[in-house]
C-alpha cells in the first residue's frame, strides 16, 4: 500500500486512484471519504483502501452520513471493515432497511487513536449492483486525555499536582502558590505566578487546607480558548475568614474575588462554600488575599471547561441535516443531504456539498441551504412528433412527458405514445429505460383517399387528389417517367429510365415531382436527386435485355410525409405473388381517346391481374418468332393484364407502381418496365419483381 500511503497526506477528499504526493504538511482534523463513483452504483470486484490519519493526540471520530452496500448475513459477499492498527472495529453492509447485513447506523465510530484505516471490497457478482450506492462519511479529530490514563507503574503520575489535557498533548500544573521545576512535572511553593489555560483544573490556596499564618496576594487567572466556558467547582470545605452583618458576611481583610469580563467582580468569604459557579466565560480572574492577622483555612476548587452550543440548526424542506444530535457543541460539525430528485442550492447557486461548524461565538459558520427540485431541462423534440406534459412543471423532478408522432403519417414502432420521467439524475427517461427519444417512423401504404373504381390507364380513369400519394412523376431531359416513394429520402424507379446509350443520366437532368394530380403546368418547386443509384447488373444498351431494371434516387432532404406525399410499403421478404391477384398500376404515361394514344396531365390508374409466368413467356416467344429482338422474360419479372388487352400501363408510366394492398394497406409489388405496344390483345405488361431485389435495396439506403 506504499502508493496509496501518500494518500493521507494529499486531499481530505478521498478517492481511490486519484493521489498526489505533496510536501510535508500537518496532518488534517477532518475530512471526508466517499466508495468510488458514489453517489453511483459502484463497480464488482472492487478492492479500496483508506488510510485517515490525524495529529498526534488525538482520536478519529468517523460518522456515515449514508452507507448503502449490498446486504449479506456477516457481510460476506460486498463489504466496508474498519480497522484500527490490525484490529477490526467494525465490518458494515445493507442500509438502514435492510434486515440483512450490519449498518453502522447514525452514531459516531471512535478510533482508539490517531489513525484508522477502511477497506471497502465487493465481490465479483452484485444483484442490486443499479441500486447499492457504497457510502459517504465524515471524520474529524477528537482530543485524547492523557490525564485520565492509568498511570505506569515505574513512571508514576504524570504530574503529581495538576495534569492539564490540552488539544493533541498535555502539561502539567502546580496549585496556586507552586510552581513547575524546571523538571515540568513537580512543584515548588510560590505565590508569584498563576495562569491557566487547560480545559480543566485543580486550585488551591497556599497550604489548603492549613491556615497561612502570613500575609497573602496571589492571582489565579483561567483563560481557555474562544469557544469554550469555564465552571468553578468549590469544594465543601471552604473557609475565609469574615465579619459577620445582618446582611451576612463582610470581606473585610480576608478575601477571594472572582472577576469575570463584562459582568464585574464579586468578593467571597465565610465558611459558606459558594459551589458550583457557571461562569459563562472563557476568562476568569480569582484574587486571593488576606492580612497577617486573622486566620483563614483557604479552598480549594476543580474547574472544568465546556465547548459553547451552538442552536439547533433547524429542519430542511426535501433534505436532512446530519448527525443528528441533541445538543451541538463548538466544533461540531453538521452536513446536509437533499432527498431524492433535488438539489443543494445557496444563493442561487448550487452546491457539490455541504457542511457547517458550530464557532466560538455560539453560531454555525454558515446557513442552512435550500434544496431545490431538479430540473431536467427542455426535452429533446422530436422530428415529425411532439410531446405534452401530462403531470409536473418546468421540467422538474418527477415531471412526465408523453411523446406523441404526427398522426396519422407517422407513429412509433409498436405504439403512438412513449411516456418519459424527469429521473433523479437530471434525464428524462422512460419506462424502458430509455434515454433518448424514439423515432417517430413513416407510416407507409396508406391513403387518405383510397380507390374506389378500377378502369385503364389506356383511356382510362383519373385518380382522384391524395389517392396514391407515393406516386412520383420525373422528368428527364424532357422526356417522362414515373417512380414511387419507398422512404423519406428515397425514390424507387426502373433502372431504364435513367439511362441512355451514352450512359447514366446525370442528376441536374432528372427532376422530381411529387403530390400531383395534374400536371397542366409543371411547378416550379423540383426536387433534384442528391444522387443515383442504378442496379449494378442492370446492363441494357440496346433496350433488349430488362433484367435488373430497377434504380433508386436519394433526395438531397428528407421529406415531411403528408395526406398527398407518403410512402408505400416494401414487400415482406420472401413474398411471392398469386396467379389472378389484383393490383393497380398509377402513372402519368400515354393514354387512349377516342383509339388515339396521347400523352395524360392527370395522374390516371387501372387495376390488372397477375399473369401466369408460363402464359407470360409463351406470349413473348410468339413476339420473338416475329421480332428477334424483343426482350426476354426473366425470373426478376413478372407479367400483368387481360388477354384480350385494353389496359396496360404505356409509355411515361416507365419506374411507376404496381401495387398491391393487404388490409388496406398498400405495397410495391412491381415496377412498370417494358412491354409489347400498349395494352394490345394477346401481350401483357412487363414489371420488375421487387421482392427478388429487398436486399440490394436495404444495402444501398443504409450505405447512402
Amino acid at each position: 500500500m506504499m502508493g496509496c500511503f501518500c494518500c493521507i497526506l494529499c486531499f481530505l477528499y478521498v478517492t481511490a486512484g486519484l493521489c498526489w504526493p505533496l510536501l510535508e504538511t500537518e496532518p488534517q482534523m477532518y475530512g471526508e471519504v466517499r466508495s468510488p463513483q458514489y453517489p453511483q452504483p459502484y463497480a464488482p470486484n472492487l478492492q479500496e483502501q483508506w488510510d485517515l490519519h490525524v495529529p498526534e493526540g488525538f482520536q478519529i471520530r468517523i460518522t456515515f452520513t449514508h452507507l448503502d452496500i449490498e446486504a449479506s448475513a456477516g457481510c460476506h459477499y460486498d463489504a466496508l471493515t474498519v480497522l484500527f492498527n490490525g484490529e477490526v472495529l467494525g465490518k458494515f453492509c445493507g442500509n438502514e432497511n435492510s434486515a440483512d447485513g450490519n449498518h453502522p447506523g447514525s452514531e459516531p465510530l471512535l478510533s482508539p487513536g490517531n489513525t484508522l484505516t477502511l477497506i471497502f471490497k465487493t465481490d465479483s457478482t452484485n444483484p442490486e449492483r443499479h441500486q447499492n450506492v457504497g457510502f459517504l462519511a465524515h471524520y474529524q479529530a477528537i482530543d485524547i486525555d492523557e490525564c485520565a490514563a492509568e498511570p505506569e507503574e515505574d513512571k508514576g503520575l504524570l504530574c503529581p499536582q495538576i495534569c492539564l489535557n490540552t488539544l493533541g498533548k498535555y502539561m502539567c500544573s502546580c496549585h496556586h502558590g507552586y510552581k513547575l521545576r524546571s523538571d515540568q512535572r513537580t512543584c515548588v511553593l510560590s505565590c508569584n505566578d498563576g495562569l491557566f489555560s487547560e480545559p480543566e483544573g485543580h486550585l488551591a490556596s497556599p497550604g489548603y487546607p492549613n491556615p497561612e499564618h502570613q500575609a497573602l496576594t496571589c492571582q489565579y487567572i483561567i483563560s481557555v480558548p474562544a469557544g469554550f466556558t469555564v465552571s468553578l467547582n468549590f469544594s465543601d470545605n471552604f473557609q475565609i475568614e469574615s465579619t459577620i452583618t445582618d446582611q451576612g458576611p463582610d470581606c473585610l481583610y480576608h478575601w477571594l474575588q472572582v472577576t469575570i469580563p463584562g459582568r464585574g467582580s464579586v468578593k467571597l468569604c465565610g465558611e459558606k462554600s459558594p459551589g458550583l459557579i457557571n461562569t459563562n466565560s472563557s476568562t476568569v480572574t480569582l484574587d486571593y488575599y488576606i492580612d497577617s492577622d486573622g486566620w483563614s483555612r483557604g479552598w480549594s476548587l476543580d474547574y472544568s471547561t465546556h465547548r459553547v452550543e451552538c442552536p439547533f440548526p433547524g429542519t430542511l424542506t426535501n433534505g436532512r441535516v446530519t448527525p443528528s444530535l441533541s445538543r451541538y457543541l463548538y466544533r461540531d460539525y453538521i452536513y446536509v443531504r437533499c432527498d431524492t430528485g433535488y438539489k443543494l442550492m445557496m444563493d442561487g447557486e448550487e452546491l457539490p456539498s455541504f457542511s457547517a461548524m458550530c464557532q466560538s461565538n455560539r453560531q454555525w459558520h454558515l446557513p442552512l441551504p435550500e434544496c431545490h427540485i431538479t430540473d431536467c431541462g427542455e426535452p429533446k423534440m422530436l422530428l415529425n412528433g411532439g410531446f405534452q406534459f401530462l403531470s409536473g412543471m418546468l421540467n422538474q423532478y418527477q415531471s412526465v412527458i408523453e411523446y406523441h408522432c404526427n398522426e396519422p403519417f407517422y407513429n412509433f414502432l409498436g405504439g403512438n405514445e412513449v411516456r418519459f420521467t424527469c429521473d433523479p439524475d437530471r434525464r428524462w427517461r422512460s419506462n424502458e429505460d430509455l434515454i433518448v427519444p424514439p423515432t417517430c417512423l413513416p407510416v407507409c401504404g396508406m391513403s387518405m383517399n383510397p380507390l374506389t373504381g378500377h378502369q385503364r390507364i389506356i383511356g382510362g380513369n383519373n385518380a382522384e387528389p391524395n389517392s396514391i400519394p407515393w406516386q412520383v412523376l420525373l422528368s428527364i431531359n424532357g422526356n417522362r417517367a414515373g417512380g414511387m416513394i419507398i422512404a423519406d429520402r428515397w425514390v424507387l424507379t426502373a433502372a431504364h429510365v435513367l439511362t441512355s446509350r451514352e450512359g447514366p443520366i446525370l442528376s441536374n437532368n432528372v427532376r422530381i415531382f411529387m403530390g400531383l394530380n395534374v400536371i397542366d403546368t409543371l411547378p416550379t418547386s423540383a426536387v433534384y436527386p442528391a444522387s443515383i443509384h442504378i442496379h449494378p447488373g442492370y446492363a441494357n444498351p440496346g433496350l433488349v435485355d430488362f433484367n435488373n431494371d430497377i434504380a433508386l434516387l436519394r433526395l438531397e432532404h428528407p421529406l415531411t410525409f403528408s395526406i398527398s406525399v407518403m410512402p408505400i410499403c416494401l414487400p415482406e421478404g420472401g413474398s411471392t405473388l398469386v396467379n389472378g391477384h389484383m393490383g393497380i398500376v398509377s402513372g402519368f404515361g400515354v393514354t387512349n381517346d377516342q383509339n388515339r394514344k396521347i400523352l395524360t396531365n392527370r395522374l390516371k390508374y387501372v387495376e390488372l391481374p397477375v399473369v401466369d409466368q408460363e402464359i407470360c413467356r409463351a406470349s413473348i416467344a410468339v413476339e420473338r418468332s416475329k421480332n428477334p429482338n424483343t426482350p426476354l422474360l426473366s425470373d426478376n419479372m413478372f407479367c400483368a393484364g387481360f388477354p384480350e388487352g385494353g389496359r396496360d400501363s404505356c409509355q411515361g408510366d416507365s419506374g411507376s407502381p404496381f401495387s398491391m394492398s393487404n388490409n388496406n394497406r398498400f405495397w410495391a409489388a412491381g415496377i412498370v418496365s417494358w412491354g409489347i405496344d400498349c395494352g394490345r390483345e394477346g401481350t401483357y405488361g412487363v414489371y420488375t419483381s421487387i421482392a427478388n431485389y429487398l436486399s440490394w435495396i436495404n444495402k444501398t439506403m443504409n450505405e447512402n
